[in-house]
């Protein structure tokens, strides 16, 4: 990055103290406030045409209404959590299931071990999008 001197700055350190604001998009704004603020426990901080505002434990989530949502077929949104399994026993009792993938040796709830020891399962929003929780 240069500066209005022509100097070089530290683009590495732009960001750095920035707070990070993530990005979800919905078809619809009503079923994804029931998921995000019911089910996952996120609370609404704002709500516009253009976005309902949602604060995760200090990072805000936009979710941001669309006529059709792209899917990524990866995680785009994840939180570290406590105890994997206890989460994944919440879900199950809000009607939340796991995804299993074809070659993951998954327990019976969906969730893996990863190799360095953490447990992750999968979930998807009611538009798609994947989701994940990680705990040790």
């Amino acid at each position: 990055m240069v500066d209005a001197t022509g100097r070089r700055g530290n683009a590495a350190a732009v960001l750095q103290d920035a707070e990070l604001v993530a990005f979800i998009a919905t078809s619809d704004i009503d079923r994804a406030r029931g998921f995000y603020c019911d089910v996952l426990g996120l609370t609404v901080v704002e709500e516009s045409p253009f976005a309902l505002v949602l604060d995760a434990n200090g990072v805000q989530v936009r979710v941001t209404p669309v006529e059709v949502p792209v899917v990524a077929p990866y995680t785009v949104l994840g939180w570290r959590v406590a105890d994997t399994a206890a989460v994944v026993r919440e879900f199950a009792m809000a009607g939340v299931v796991c995804e299993r993938f074809d070659g993951m040796d998954q327990d019976r709830d969906g969730v893996w071990t990863a190799p360095g020891g953490e447990h992750i399962a999968w979930f998807r929003d009611p538009d798609g999008h994947l989701l994940s929780v990680t705990g040790h």
